[in-house]
């Protein structure tokens, strides 16, 4: 299995970031109807390619957090 997060939409493509930050294209007609920026894809080893919803809010509450770290606390310092 291939686990890739769509980077944005080209047309028909869906760029999409590995975890060793390379970017692929995939054809958005070979994904599922719902997916958008910000998808997390599991590609299986036969093809079919499935939106991880879990991974994807993991994802989404470490984004939050690593936000709120940097741009949440104002310090008078």
């Amino acid at each position: 299995m291939l686990r890739v997060i769509v980077d944005r939409i080209e047309g028909e493509f869906a760029v999409c970031e590995l975890a060793d930050g390379i970017m692929i294209k995939l054809v958005l007609t070979q994904l599922p109807a719902d997916v958008k920026e910000g998808s997390v894809l599991d590609v299986e080893d036969d093809g079919t390619t499935v939106i991880n919803k879990e991974a994807e809010e993991q994802r989404k509450k470490g984004l939050l957090k690593l936000q709120n770290e940097l741009f949440g606390k104002k310090s008078c310092e």
